[in-house]
């Protein structure tokens, strides 16, 4: 028997086949050699890996290997393997090559004997996981000393807060509870992003919209906040651009005016020794003619 992309897998009596919907089945499209993820795991950042490598088996139909939502289906001794046995099993042989596609090779050993998809997953998180608590620290530090830098545009400097922001979420999550206490923390949560992204902008660029929104009764929306600064910064842009275009017209102009001048002003000067008052046809040092007194030679260098 073999499983594809839905394709009849005929038994004795029946034919049977894998429905696309269900997590054994496997799209012609996809092979062992497929990378769930951009980030390799090294041992480092594993929430951070982990979230990613999720949402990759999910796009896939496939997030109940690791969860061993999906069981091996159970064969009697002298049974042939049942259709749900082979799709298991290549579906489980899959995931596996996924998996240590998105984890550095020196960790390899350490889940290559491992049967099962859910093993591999248990080892690491057990092995991992609760060593990412130091990382909260040097998170917090780089969150607090983050600012925009000179030439840094507001969406780089944004993008940088973000990051900090996302990584520090998996490690500290808000309790869910029927008090409202959680969305009260939610709140202080994002108005502490607000202060944050807005104290860090570059005071003498961004100074006073930022006097303006912290002026407001309430908190205005992160959202909100990062519109009004990129609108600030892009209409900055557009300034400079027509400053500039003014400033290149105004300098070509008096050039210009420069050049008109000195040729209106009826100043001859040589070609070939610089000097004023007579032309290169009439050049002494080109014709090689030595001047004979100071005032036979002071009329000749005029061209006379």
């Amino acid at each position: 028997m073999t499983q594809g992309s839905g394709i009849p897998i005929k038994s004795d009596q029946k034919t049977e086949f894998i429905p696309p919907s269900s997590p054994l089945y496997i799209h012609p499209s996809e092979s062992p050699n497929l990378s769930l993820s951009q980030i390799i795991f090294d041992g480092d950042t594993y929430q951070l890996w982990a979230d990613a490598v999720r949402n990759g088996l999910d796009a896939k139909n496939k997030l109940s290997f690791i969860e061993g939502t999906v069981k091996k289906p159970v064969i009697q001794e002298g049974e042939a393997e049942t259709l749900e046995v082979v799709a298991w099993r290549q579906c489980n042989a899959m995931v596996k090559a996924w998996l240590r596609n998105a984890i550095h090779p020196k960790l390899h050993p350490s889940i290559a004997f491992s049967e099962s998809v859910v093993e591999i997953w248990k080892e690491l998180r057990d092995r991992y996981s609760s060593g990412n608590a130091p990382r909260v620290h040097p998170l917090k530090s780089d969150l607090n000393e983050c600012k925009q830098k000179k030439n840094q545009s507001v969406v780089e400097y944004y993008t940088q807060l973000k990051a900090l922001w996302d990584e520090l979420s998996t490690y500290s999550k808000v309790p869910q509870c029927t008090c409202g206490a959680a969305n009260a923390m939610l709140k202080e949560r994002e108005e502490e992003k607000v202060h944050k992204f807005l104290m860090g902008l570059d005071g003498v660029l961004y100074g006073h919209i930022r006097s303006n929104l912290l002026m407001e009764d309430e908190v205005p929306a992160l959202t909100r906040a990062y519109a009004l600064v990129l609108r600030e910064e892009r209409h900055r842009a557009v300034t400079k651009i027509k400053e500039e275009t003014v400033e290149a017209v105004m300098a070509a102009k008096t050039g210009a005016d420069s050049t008109k001048e000195g040729e209106n002003s009826g100043i001859i000067r040589c070609t070939h020794c610089n000097k004023l008052w007579h032309t290169e046809d009439k050049c002494w040092d080109k014709l090689g003619i030595q001047g004979r007194g100071r005032g036979r030679g002071r009329n000749n260098a005029r061209g006379g």
